[in-house]
């Protein structure tokens, strides 16, 4: 298993708390949760960090700021920063509160966010 089950059933509690339509992905050793289609966040055991990190899908508006809250990393899979995604390591998402502030940033982004084109 590439990611943290604990840590994706929090998520999935969560978001039906929240009364949010999410679906599932499992994707690269991790698992993504989408809405309307789009990526929202997902979670993976980044081999770097050595633990699970929460990938959130915020937005270039907020990116900036959220990235200097302690607990944050740019998201950087390839070793160039991906701006509008953000990693939160796990004292990040520790909280309940701290876990659904971050899911509602990327609820809060999702309608902005552009659907990936599919292939013809």
């Amino acid at each position: 298993m590439a990611y943290d089950e604990f840590i994706a059933d929090r998520i999935r509690r969560a978001f039906s708390e929240m009364k949010a339509d999410v679906s599932e992905l499992k994707m690269m050793g991790g698992l993504l949760f989408k809405m309307n289609e789009k990526m929202l966040c997902g979670i993976h055991i980044d081999k770097k960090y050595g633990d699970t990190l929460l990938m959130a899908r915020i937005g270039e508006e907020v990116y900036l700021e959220e990235l200097e809250k302690e607990n944050t990393l740019p998201m950087d899979f390839t070793g160039r920063p991906m701006k509008g995604y953000i990693f939160v390591n796990p004292d990040g998402i520790d909280m309940e509160d701290d876990l659904k502030y971050w899911l509602q940033l990327c609820i809060d982004f999702n309608p902005l966010a552009s659907k990936k084109r599919k292939k013809k």
